[in-house]
């Protein structure tokens, strides 16, 4: 008999990758729906929950406490493991250069504080718990992203547009693998620790190596440059998120690659062009849907 396992914002980026990936895998998936189902309810018979909803920066200090609560209790009340899609804000703004599983939290900015202290609670709260970190996300749709909302977004007038200086190495998860990840340690729930901090070893590339494998993927052309940041600085008194889209602004300038244990292996199994060809495929359409995509980040 199949394990279920209930998908908590399967609309969004992870969420959507993460219900494909485990159908694959064998997995009777469960979509929670906001609109009828209560958390306790949806629960009941779950092996898994897998929490991928995700809430606005400027709406964390104020609902993620609270949603842990409920996951934690949901979890405990059905028996379930939990799988949560992790960042690597929780290291903070000096993070090392090469990042592992088992590099210190030491995040004092506020959104890392708020990741370390739900991871915290996860960690004591005596349910078996896997954090898969990523790096930025690439997905296989336009989702308002970095990647699809500034980065390529202008790729078929020949524009690529980074975020930070192009020389300094960052790291990507293509979503795609990152949920074939997620289904192989929900695979293994049973020989894994009660808390698994797992690291995506995903894709390094500086911008100029991104914008060229870009270019190899897509046969076109690309004028590199920076993003202005000051747009964004100027709308903080009008746009909630701003302020917090600022906040993080240290991940495009401190240089960083994530180094994975060979035990919880989380390779890329997707060559680097395939991945990006897939990405920019609806961004090379006349009619592309980040024009209308809400920018989320986080």
């Amino acid at each position: 008999m199949p394990k279920t396992a209930l998908i908590l914002g399967a609309n969004g980026r992870f969420g959507r990758h993460i219900t494909t990936a485990l159908t694959r895998h064998g997995w009777h998936t469960k979509l929670f729906k906001r609109a009828t189902d209560t958390l306790p309810d949806a629960a009941i018979g779950a092996d898994l929950i897998v929490n991928a909803w995700n809430i606005p920066y400027a709406r964390w200090v104020a609902e993620i406490p609270a949603q842990t609560e409920a996951v934690i209790s949901a979890a405990k009340a059905s028996g379930a493991a939990v799988l949560i899609p992790g960042n690597i804000y929780v290291y903070g703004a000096d993070l090392p250069a090469t990042l592992t599983a088992h590099t210190p939290h030491k995040a004092t900015n506020p959104l890392g504080q708020i990741r370390r202290e739900m991871e915290g609670t996860y960690r004591k709260a005596g349910v078996k718990t896997v954090i898969l970190r990523a790096g930025d996300y690439i997905d296989t749709e336009a989702s308002g992203n970095w990647f699809d909302r500034i980065i390529a977004a202008k790729i078929r007038k020949g524009r690529f547009t980074y975020p930070g200086p192009l020389d300094q190495p960052h790291l990507w998860g293509y979503l795609p693998d990152l949920a074939e990840a997620g289904a192989s340690l929900a695979d293994r729930l049973d020989e894994l620790p009660h808390f698994t901090d797992v690291l995506h070893e995903g894709f390094t590339l500086t911008g100029a190596e991104l914008a060229q494998a870009i270019e190899r993927a897509t046969g076109t052309t690309l004028r590199q440059s920076q993003m202005a940041w000051w747009p964004i600085q100027l709308v903080r008194p009008f746009w909630s998120e701003a302020k917090h889209i600022v906040e993080m602004r240290y991940l495009w300038q401190r240089p960083h690659s994530a180094e994975c244990a060979a035990a919880l292996s989380t390779q890329n199994a997707t060559p680097l062009e395939e991945a990006l060809r897939t990405a920019c495929a609806p961004l090379l359409q006349k009619s592309t849907s980040t024009q209308t995509s809400r920018w989320s980040v986080a």
